[in-house]
């Protein structure tokens, strides 16, 4: 979340090039010197079958992602998160390990290397998540089974009536599912406990209305009906026991001082940082980073708000506090923005808007076929991000892509004004770039395109949310907004609020600060309501590494861009820019860049 008067900010931005390589993993140097034919081919070969037997057995490990990007051949699986099956899940990851590391990657060519690393990475990260992470053990909140049903039920990638009959069969292992949980749960946080026991609590409610209504208005036969009935009973038993037996532990986790801290530490972070985020920055070096871009956005504000001073305080002094004066007037200006009944209609409203700008500026190829419903947040997501998307994957590129919105209605009068504050009338509109036009919404669609399998699939957060964030600066940067002060001084509070991300993560997670710490942070350096920082505390304790995502991608694909232009001087065209770069599915940026780069510039240079 980043935009306003470009080349300064280029130049400031502190971030090199050189740090955006993939130090382990290059294989640009494959196209300059291949092997011979024969060994190529055969290597080539040899990859591409163990890429499609991993992908085809990885639906098989796990049915319910499959559902998540269209791959239904499992949908009616509900695997057993056990001993068993735990042990099965590991050594599946193990033995494709020994495999891939038998496939002589510098034999391979740039588009296949690329694959082979992203695949390389993914089975890695299980195994580390399974022995080293092991957040089946303390995080509660890993056990919910509702979300896939929900697409299930919600997805017409076949009849209404056979989908209702996979839900029926999947339904079977929901007792035993929640079971495992209760016995893989040795230490367990209060965090996670708590977002546990709420969203367990929208899947009783997305079983007992909505899949229970779904069932008694359809031509099920009678025993189809009668067998819902029996499991949706226990279903209703599992979810709502193991409800029961996370609330009877919360008191007891509360008041014990040898509760896990919901903190993961340094270690751990960093490994967790490394296999999630695939990026040039370690860790540290993004806070580092972060730390630096906080105060040169200070600065911008700072300018931007000196000239609006007069505006809206044509009588009073300016306070001798810079950082007073940005928040006196965010403050200010705030009090513009929809009424809390409107926030869900007033988004779904934008979106033609915002596709309107994009189609007229030829900014990225749009497809309209690809439909976009804003609805309100599923009672079973709730609780983690006010906003969020939820899109198919490549198998049925065709379904909704739906726009989560949480609206106020679980407010305190005053907690909704602080809300709708924090998503004011221009901020709001960011919020909308970011989440749907040209942001997520778009970028999903085109990484559906891609012509990797593997790019699309298994897609990187960092990528992903870094694209979010460089449209909302990039909007800004052509017009959107007639460069109104106002919008960029809110787009610059935006932006902070991605930087103070990073800073935050890893400040709690490794740094170990505490709430009151993390609160001053956001709200009097990244002038955020104490309602949206709250609620960032919460998120901050939920998750980790994840929060990073966004300023790394960001600054990567930024940064990407700008060399570009530097390379090929007036030749570089910005909607080519976008449509080769999302060309290459949901990569990590670093991939990217080596795909690319020479690529972009043989074609562009004059």
């Amino acid at each position: 979340m980043n935009k306003f008067s470009f080349k300064k900010l280029v130049s400031a931005l502190v971030i090199t090039a050189a740090t955006v390589s993939i130090s382990a993993c290059n294989f640009t140097a494959t196209n300059e010197q291949q092997p011979a034919a024969k060994s190529f081919t055969q290597t080539q070969t040899q990859f591409q079958q163990f890429s499609e037997k991993f992908i085809e057995d990885f639906w098989r490990q796990n049915p319910g992602y499959g559902v998540y990007v269209g791959y239904y051949k499992f949908d009616d699986q509900l695997p057993v998160p056990d001993a068993k099956g735990m042990a099965q899940e590991l050594n599946f990851y193990k033995d494709k390990l020994e495999q891939i590391q038998q496939i002589d990657v510098n034999q391979l060519p740039a588009n296949l290397a690329s694959d082979y690393y992203i695949l390389k990475n993914e089975i890695e990260s299980a195994i580390w998540y399974a022995t080293e992470l092991k957040s089946h053990q303390w995080n509660p909140a890993n056990y919910n089974v509702a979300g896939v049903f929900g697409v299930i039920l919600n997805t017409d990638y076949k009849p209404k009536t056979e989908r209702l009959q996979t839900i029926i069969q999947r339904m079977a292992n929901i007792p035993a599912y929640y079971q495992a949980a209760q016995v893989n749960l040795t230490d367990p946080t209060v965090t996670h406990t708590k977002l546990a026991i709420q969203q367990n609590q929208g899947a009783v409610a997305l079983f007992e209305q909505r899949i229970a209504n779904a069932v008694a208005e359809s031509d099920l036969a009678a025993a189809d009906k009668n067998l819902f009935e029996q499991r949706l009973n226990e279903t209703t038993t599992a979810i709502q026991g193991y409800i029961s037996w996370l609330e009877k532990k919360l008191p007891e986790l509360e008041k014990s001082a040898k509760t896990r801290d919901f903190r993961i530490g340094k270690a751990l972070y960093d490994t967790k940082f490394k296999y999630d985020i695939y990026s040039g920055f370690s860790a540290k070096e993004l806070y580092d980073t972060a730390m630096a871009e906080k105060q040169r956005v200070h600065q911008e504000m700072i300018t931007i708000a000196n000239k609006l001073w007069p505006k809206y305080f044509k009588n009073q002094a300016k306070p001798s506090d810079p950082l007073v004066m940005i928040k006196t007037l965010i403050d200010h200006i705030s009090v513009k923005h929809v009424k809390r009944d409107e926030f869900v209609d007033s988004i779904r409203q934008q979106i033609p808007e915002l596709e309107a700008f994009v189609m007229a500026n030829n900014l990225i190829e749009m497809d309209k076929d690809k439909p976009l419903v804003v609805r309100e947040t599923p009672e079973y997501q709730r609780g983690f991000a006010g906003a969020s998307i939820n899109a198919p994957g490549p198998y049925d590129a065709g379904a909704n892509t739906y726009y989560n919105v949480t609206p106020l209605d679980g407010m305190s009068d005053e907690q909704a004004e602080s809300y709708l504050r924090e998503y004011n009338h221009w901020l709001l509109q960011i919020l909308n770039i970011h989440e749907a036009v040209p942001g997520h919404y778009t970028q999903l669609v085109h990484s559906n395109k891609s012509k990797s399998l593997v790019k699309s699939i298994f897609g990187n957060g960092a990528m992903i949310e870094g694209w979010a964030v460089y449209t909302e600066r990039m909007m800004l940067e052509e017009g959107y907004g007639d460069f109104e002060p106002e919008l960029w001084l809110m787009y610059y509070k935006w932006n902070l609020r991605v930087i103070m991300n990073s800073i935050l993560d890893y400040s709690i997670q490794v740094k170990g600060i505490n709430e009151q710490q993390a609160l001053d942070l956001m709200i009097n350096q990244a002038f955020q309501e104490k309602a949206e920082a709250q609620g960032k505390w919460r998120r901050a304790t939920l998750s980790q590494v994840q929060l990073t995502s966004y300023f790394t991608g960001y600054s990567e694909i930024y940064q990407l861009r700008e060399d570009l232009k530097q390379a090929t001087g007036d030749g570089f065209n910005l909607t080519n820019f976008h449509n080769q770069f999302l060309s290459y599915g949901s990569a990590p940026v670093p991939i990217i860049r080596e795909l690319m780069f020479d690529d972009y510039v043989a074609k562009h240079t004059k």
